[in-house]
Parts: C-alpha cells; sequence; structure tokens
C-alpha cells in the first residue's frame, strides 16, 4: 500500500466516523448543513448513507491494520472500501443534481469521495 493511498483512506475512513458522530451529536451547525437540513426527508436519506460510509471505514480500516500481516487480504478489503467510496460519493451528487441544488461546501467534499479512489482503483483492477 503506498503512501498517497495510506493517507487518503485513513483521512477518509477516519473522517465518515468523525462525520457520523458529529451528525448523531448534533455538532454540525445548521448553517454549514446542507439546505433544508431540518427537512425530515432529507435528514432520513442523510442517513441512508450511514450503514455505507461506515462499511467504507469498516473495510478501509481494516485493510489498513492488516497491510503488513496479511497484504493479500488487506488489498481486496481496500479495494472494496474504494468502490464503496466511489459509490457514496456519487450517490450524494447525483441525487443534489437532480435536485439541482449546488453547496460548493457539499459538493466539493462528495467530488473528493467520487474521484481519488479512482486511480487507485485503475491500479487494483489492472494488478488483477
Amino acid at each position: 500500500m503506498t503512501k498517497p493511498l495510506k493517507g487518503l483512506l485513513l483521512f477518509t475512513d477516519v473522517g465518515f466516523v468523525v462525520y457520523w458522530m458529529a451528525t448523531a451529536l448534533h455538532w454540525i451547525p445548521p448553517e454549514w448543513a446542507y439546505q433544508d437540513y431540518s427537512n425530515p426527508l432529507l435528514v432520513s436519506w442523510n442517513w441512508s448513507f450511514l450503514p455505507l460510509d461506515l462499511a467504507v471505514s469498516a473495510f478501509g480500516l481494516t485493510g489498513f491494520a492488516l497491510a503488513r500481516r496479511r497484504p493479500e487480504l488487506a488489498s481486496r478489503l481496500v479495494l472494496v472500501s474504494l468502490a464503496l467510496t466511489v459509490s457514496s460519493g456519487l450517490n450524494a451528487l447525483s441525487f443534489w443534481a437532480f435536485r439541482g441544488e449546488f453547496d460548493a461546501a457539499w459538493w466539493l467534499a462528495n467530488g473528493f469521495l467520487l474521484v481519488w479512489p479512482l486511480p487507485f482503483l485503475v491500479r487494483f483492477l489492472r494488478r488483477s
């Protein structure tokens, strides 16, 4: 596992855990939240990402932890984490695009999730 992959993986996976903790504990000020943050339908939509995002973190952090002892298993776990990360970003961006809403912070964050794993996914696929 390369240093850039390790860094991005840790940043994303720990970031998801921190985001969901902050969301559950209502630490995110409403002015920083997405549009219609208090709308129950959008709250449910946001929470629908919890299983996906925590799966990203579980696979990624486990792969990170096993990288030295079980590199082949770690690679497989990281591959799943990368694919799920792309899915999370794409799903969120698709939703906001269909609604015709643009908030730079949310688009940048989800665009980051969509884009950063792609070069690593290509490398993984070329190796196999």
